[in-house]
């Protein structure tokens, strides 16, 4: 499976690619990680990535711990999944 990027602070290489969200939910689905975003244009995005990355990404963001990652901004780039 080919899994999408996230990230919870602004890429400094290629910025061009990278797309912003808001995060509407995080759950998991099939062993991977489902994370639904708010594009710019107000549209959802359905992006997969590994339970790894899921907790890397939430661990980088301005919350405390155990607070949900909803309504946080992430910047990602649409590859695969499902």
């Amino acid at each position: 499976m080919s899994h999408d990027r996230i990230h919870a602070r602004e890429p400094a290489h290629h910025i061009e690619r990278w797309s912003v969200g808001t995060i509407e939910s995080v759950e998991e689905r099939d062993g991977h990680c489902v994370v639904t975003v708010t594009d710019e244009h107000g549209g959802s995005v359905e992006l997969v990535v590994t339970v790894a990355i899921r907790d890397l990404f939430v661990s980088r963001l301005d919350i405390e711990e155990g607070e949900s990652p909803v309504g946080e901004q992430v910047w990602y780039r649409k590859h695969g999944g499902k």
